[in-house]
């Protein structure tokens, strides 16, 4: 298991930011290679995602899931569940945001098998922490 912290700041109100969150159809765009294909119900959609792993390209497919959420304490969890679209392997995660004016906190907990963790630890980890990144700096540009 990867487990990662982050913290974004774009200087929005905490409702907008919540709103954000949980909006998933906007939401997975954010995510470097990620792609809505079909919304199952308001709090779940199916998704892809092409991630680039050095001279390796994988796509992964499953979906989104809004498990948890705290509207008092703007804490959601999204939960990510997918398979190597042709290969064995999965990349799982559970996603907590922890949101308050002007920003908030990601914590990803990640599993991930297959080619992918055939890579290293050391490797996936940096791929995770970037594609982390890159989603928290297109988050605060909606």
């Amino acid at each position: 298991m990867v487990e990662l912290d982050h913290e974004f700041s774009n200087g929005k109100p905490v409702e907008q930011n919540w709103e954000t969150i949980l909006d998933l159809e906007r939401l997975v765009p954010c995510v470097e290679g990620g792609s809505v294909t079909e919304t199952t119900t308001p709090d779940s959609v199916k998704a892809q995602i092409k991630v680039k792993m050095g001279a390796m390209s994988l796509t992964y497919r499953g979906t989104v899931t809004v498990v948890e959420q705290d509207p008092n304490q703007h804490r959601a969890v999204l939960q990510v569940k997918s398979r190597e679209a042709t290969g064995q392997g999965h990349a799982n995660a559970d996603v907590a945001f922890s949101l308050s004016d002007g920003g908030g906190k990601i914590h990803t907990a990640a599993q991930i098998a297959g080619k992918a963790a055939s890579m290293g630890e050391g490797v996936m980890v940096s791929v995770l922490d970037a594609l982390i990144n890159n989603f928290t700096e297109k988050l605060s540009a909606l």
